[in-house]
């Protein structure tokens, strides 16, 4: 790891009757970049997240978010989109100093990033997402017993039929192995031709996190370079 310090803070979710305590990996000089991760705990300690932001040339606080009731708030939920956006994010700046956020997740988690900043363009500058779960009766019957499918059905639905949207750069990446990589392809062509400048890297390997970590140098690593310096 390169010099900085971890924190914790404690994060409010009134409108789900919540709270989740993230910890913040802040680099040893100032920023005001920022990047939060859905499942923050295991993209650390499976994934390798902290790592990276370690190793970025201009530091960036990394925020890590507990799942919480991941099965819930992950699928699409409004609630927790609105959470997120109008309550977690405002509070990360005022402490942190920072602007708009990237946003990264995986399988639900990624999901639930892109319906965040679908719903809630300002808090957003960039999406990393990977093995995005946007489910569809034509790629996922096998998802089917999913208690939030139709949730999830329904949502995806909306974004692939948009003809707009509040583009920011992104990119998916999904493994060539993977039950998601079809979905993948339809959700990267959809926001394509709404205006995002999105790229979907595949690679080796399947829906872990081996196949994830591996992937975040050099395809976050590009995404960042992107939203930041470009």
């Amino acid at each position: 790891m390169g010099a900085g310090g971890w924190r914790r803070v404690r994060l409010p979710l009134p409108r789900l009757g919540s709270t989740i305590t993230a910890r913040i990996w802040s680099p040893d000089r100032d920023t005001d970049r920022m990047l939060v991760a859905h499942d923050g705990p295991e993209y650390q300690s499976r994934g390798g997240l902290a790592e990276h932001a370690a190793r970025w040339p201009a530091g960036y606080h990394l925020v890590l978010l507990p799942p919480g009731e991941r099965e819930d708030w992950y699928s699409a939920c409004p609630a927790y989109a609105d959470s997120l956006v109008l309550d977690v994010l405002p509070r990360l700046r005022a402490r942190l100093g920072t602007g708009p956020a990237v946003g990264a997740g995986v399988s639900l988690g990624a999901l639930a990033m892109l319906h965040a900043q679908r719903s809630h363009p300002a808090g957003f500058a960039g999406l990393f997402l990977q093995s995005g779960s946007y489910f569809q009766p034509r790629h996922d019957r096998q998802e089917s017993g999913f208690r939030h499918w139709s949730r999830i059905i329904r949502y995806v639905r909306r974004v692939l039929a948009g003809a707009t949207g509040p583009a920011v750069p992104a990119t998916l990446t999904c493994g060539a192995a993977e039950e998601n990589l079809a979905n993948n392809r339809d959700m990267t062509d959809a926001l394509r031709n709404q205006g995002y400048p999105v790229t979907l890297a595949v690679g080796p390997g399947g829906h872990d996190w081996s196949s994830w970590g591996t992937a975040l140098d050099p395809h976050l690593t590009a995404l960042l370079r992107r939203t930041w310096l470009d």
